[in-house]
């Protein structure tokens, strides 16, 4: 009685929901291998580090502007410019405490009660409850696994009612890894530009775990000028996942709007995390390259591996460091007290038969599948997925 609506209503992360109960298996001294959480295990590059060593010798550590400091929001709009050929100044600029406040600013800036956000299914498991807390109507678009799980310009189109507010979607994608050609994102440009009420939200915090090569933005489309918010961060990339540095760029008055929210949420993101992240976005790219290179041989490591396992039909991630196949094969199947009636009760069984944990594809809008992430070693991929088709055989 004493917690309001909107939290009851509000489901728990179940990326970090199967994280946390990893931990505390852990803690019981179970030997797990997580292959929950989207987290890369490099650690962040020195340069980095010794950028934020000197800021805090050079006394970064009072309160910081809202939209965060000038010359990092610069930087920003530079590397813009830079990789990806879009123009935004430093006022159309927000850094945020991690890519989720920015897509959390977002979506509250424009979302209306009732309006319609079109979301491709599967997507990152927050933005369905962004959408919910914001009083807004997710609209789910189920993709097929046969095309890559990504969105045809047709499927989108079909979607749209005079309703629809925000279009959200992220390339390269979280939870399947389906990359969008240039092609592929002019198509649906063009069915969007047709309809003036909507704005895109286009996640790109994966931008540089890319195995095709260039990053492509929806932005770039002369066709949606001023109606696309682009979101990224440095998490990814930089392996920077706990200093907690996200930004958009997007249209002034989305902008405004979204610092105007972090004003009285957050305020600044921390200061010592600004400083690592201009550092990052100033800096070389060889050690993300590098990261960007192991994703890519782990990906082809654990797919040669997968491919062994009964059941398991996958597309081939082009980015990211996830692989979700349909694993509906085993559904219905038994074990002991174990019976399999859908995704959620294989990743319970294979987290307490097999030690590994994955995550549901239920948290991620498709029931029939798993989101098992390779961010992690080669050592721990090979035992995983040793344990993976162990647990598995044991179902009848």
């Amino acid at each position: 009685m004493l917690i309001a609506d909107r939290v009851t209503k509000l489901s728990e992360s179940e990326t970090l929901q199967m994280a946390k109960l990893c931990r505390e298996l852990r803690g019981q001294g179970r030997n797990i291998i997580d292959l929950s959480l989207g987290e890369p295990d490099f650690d962040t590059p020195v340069f980095i580090k010794d950028a934020t060593k000197r800021a805090l010798d050079e006394g970064y550590t009072k309160y910081t502007p809202v939209a965060g400091f000038l010359d990092l929001r610069k930087a920003i709009a530079d590397k813009f410019k830079r990789d990806n050929h879009l123009t935004f100044s430093a006022e159309q600029i927000v850094v945020s405490t991690g890519a989720k406040q920015s897509i959390a600013n977002a979506v509250f800036a424009m979302v209306n009660e009732g309006e319609e956000v079109i979301v491709p299914s599967p997507y990152w498991v927050s933005y369905r409850e962004m959408v919910k807390m914001a009083g807004g109507k997710l609209v789910r678009v189920n993709t097929k696994l046969e095309n890559e799980f990504k969105l045809t310009a047709d499927e989108l189109s079909s979607a749209i009612t005079a309703n629809t507010k925000l279009f959200i979607f992220s390339s390269p994608c979280n939870p399947t890894g389906a990359v969008y050609s240039k092609e592929e994102l002019h198509a649906l440009a063009k069915v969007i530009s047709a309809h003036p009420q909507i704005i895109v939200i286009s996640d790109e915090i994966y931008e540089h775990i890319n195995f095709l090569g260039h990053h492509e933005s929806i932005a770039q489309f002369e066709e949606l000028k001023d109606r696309v918010v682009v979101v990224n961060g440095c998490s990814k990339g930089f392996a920077m996942t706990g200093w907690r540095i996200g930004y958009i760029g997007a249209p002034l008055e989305i902008a405004k709007a979204c610092e105007k929210i972090q004003g009285q949420w957050t305020s600044g993101a921390n200061s010592l995390a600004q400083r690592a992240a201009l550092a990052a976005l100033n800096g070389s790219l060889n050690d993300t390259i590098k990261m960007r290179d192991a994703f890519n041989r782990r990906r082809e490591l654990i797919m040669k591996l997968l491919s062994d396992i009964e059941g398991f039909k996958c597309n081939h991630p082009e980015g990211a460091f996830y692989v979700f196949p349909d694993v509906s094969f085993y559904f219905g199947k038994k074990y002991k007290h174990y019976e399999i009636k859908n995704a959620d009760d294989l990743c319970m069984f294979l987290l307490y038969e097999g030690n590994v944990s994955i995550v549901t594809g239920a948290a991620f809008g498709d029931a029939n599948c798993v989101r098992i992430s390779y961010a992690t070693s080669d050592q721990n991929i090979i035992e995983a997925v040793k344990r993976l088709k162990t647990a598995l055989a044991l179902l009848k």
